[in-house]
C-alpha cells in the first residue's frame, strides 16, 4: 500500500544489540583504549617470548651476576646471572595466564551463584548466600595454602586455589544488584508479559550487573598476581626454574640492596599491568552501562547559534 503524499515515513534504527553497543562505548574512551594496548603488547611479548628473548630464561652467566642494565642484558641479572629481560618475558606468559583464567574462574562462579540466589527465592537466596558465607569467612591466603598443600602446586591448582577464594564477592556484588533490579519497572513489565526468569536475567539483569562485576573482576587479575607472589614467597609457587612475575619479585626482594634494578624492573611489569587493567575496567563499567549518555559526536562549538531577536521585534510579538 502507498504511502500518503506529504507523509513522513521515520525508519527505526536497526537493533545492533547491547554488546555492539558497549564495543562502541569502549573503543571511545581513551584510556581503556591505552589499557588495551599495554596488556596487548603485554601480551603478545608473552606468546612470543621465544623469538624475541635475548638468551633462554634458565641460561646462567656466572660473569655477569647482578649487573646493571647494558647491551648485552637490557635489564640486567640476577644473582644465578640469568636475563631478566627474558625472564620477564616468559615470566608474563605463567603470570597472564593465571590472572585471567583465575577470574575466569571466579567471574563464572560468582554470576551464577549470585544470579540463582537473587532469582531463586527466598529457599534459594537463603542457602546459596550462607554456603557464600561460609565460604568467604575462611581467610583467602590461608585457604589457598591448605589446597596448594593437599593437592600439590601446578599451574592449574594455583588457578583453581585462587579462583576458588575470589568468586565470593562477585556473588555477593550480583545478588544485591538483581535483588535492586526486580523492583525496576522494566522487570515487572517484563515479568508481567510472562518471560522467563532465564530471559529477564539474559536481557535485563546481566547488561545492568555486568558493569560493577567486571571493574572487581579487572581489579582481581593483579591481585590473583599478588596472591601467586605470596604464594611463591613462603615457598609453595611454581617451582623454579618456572619464571613468573611473583618468582621474580621474590627473588629481587632478596638481592634489594646489591641489584635495586630488579625490583624496579620486576614491580614495575606487575604495576602497569593493574594500571592498564584498571583503565580497561573503568571502560567497560561505562560501556555496558546502558545509563551512560552518549558522548557527542561534535564539539559544542559546531552547535548551531540562534540569532539573537532585538528587543522591539520581542515586543511587537
Amino acid at each position: 500500500m502507498a504511502e500518503p503524499a506529504g507523509a513522513i515515513v521515520t525508519l527505526a534504527p536497526p537493533d545492533r544489540g547491547w554488546l555492539r553497543d558497549a564495543l562502541r562505548r569502549l573503543l571511545r574512551n581513551r584510556p581503556a583504549v591505552v589499557g588495551i594496548v599495554i596488556i596487548t603488547i603485554f601480551g603478545l611479548m608473552a606468546l612470543l617470548a621465544p623469538w624475541v628473548d635475548h638468551h633462554p630464561p634458565t641460561d646462567q652467566h656466572l660473569d655477569a651476576t647482578l649487573s646493571g642494565p647494558s647491551a648485552r642484558f637490557w635489564l640486567g641479572t640476577d644473582q644465578l646471572g640469568r636475563d631478566q629481560y627474558s625472564r620477564l618475558l616468559h615470566g608474563a606468559r605463567v603470570s597472564l595466564t593465571i590472572g585471567v583464567l583465575t577470574q575466569a574462574l571466579a567471574l563464572t562462579l560468582g554470576v551464577t551463584v549470585g544470579l540463582a540466589a537473587g532469582l531463586g527465592g527466598r529457599r534459594a537466596d537463603s542457602l546459596l548466600m550462607r554456603a557464600t558465607d561460609v565460604a568467604y569467612s575462611f581467610p583467602d591466603l590461608l585457604m589457598m595454602i591448605l589446597l596448594v598443600s593437599i593437592f600439590g602446586v601446578s599451574t592449574i591448582m594455583l588457578i583453581l586455589a585462587i579462583g576458588l577464594v575470589s568468586w565470593t564477592t562477585i556473588a555477593r556484588l550480583v545478588r544485591g544488584q538483581v535483588l535492586s533490579l526486580q523492583e525496576e519497572d522494566y522487570v515487572l513489565a517484563a515479568r508481567a508479559l510472562g518471560a522467563s526468569n532465564w530471559r529477564i536475567a539474559r536481557h535485563h539483569l546481566l547488561p545492568n550487573v555486568m558493569g560493577p562485576v567486571i571493574v572487581t573482576a579487572t581489579f582481581g587479575i593483579p591481585a590473583a598476581i599478588f596472591a601467586e607472589a605470596a604464594l611463591a614467597f613462603i615457598g609453595l609457587g611454581l617451582p623454579p626454574p618456572t619464571p613468573t612475575w611473583g618468582r621474580l619479585v621474590t627473588d629481587s626482594f632478596n638481592a634489594m640492596f646489591a641489584a635495586p634494578h630488579l625490583v624496579v624492573t620486576s614491580c614495575l611489569a606487575v604495576a602497569i599491568t593493574m594500571m592498564s587493567f584498571t583503565f580497561i575496567g573503568d571502560g567497560l563499567r561505562d560501556a555496558f552501562d546502558p545509563r551512560t549518555p552518549p558522548r557527542r559526536s561534535l564539539p559544542d562549538t559546531a552547535a548551531p547559534r540562534v540569532a539573537a531577536v532585538p528587543h522591539e521585534e520581542r515586543k511587537a510579538a
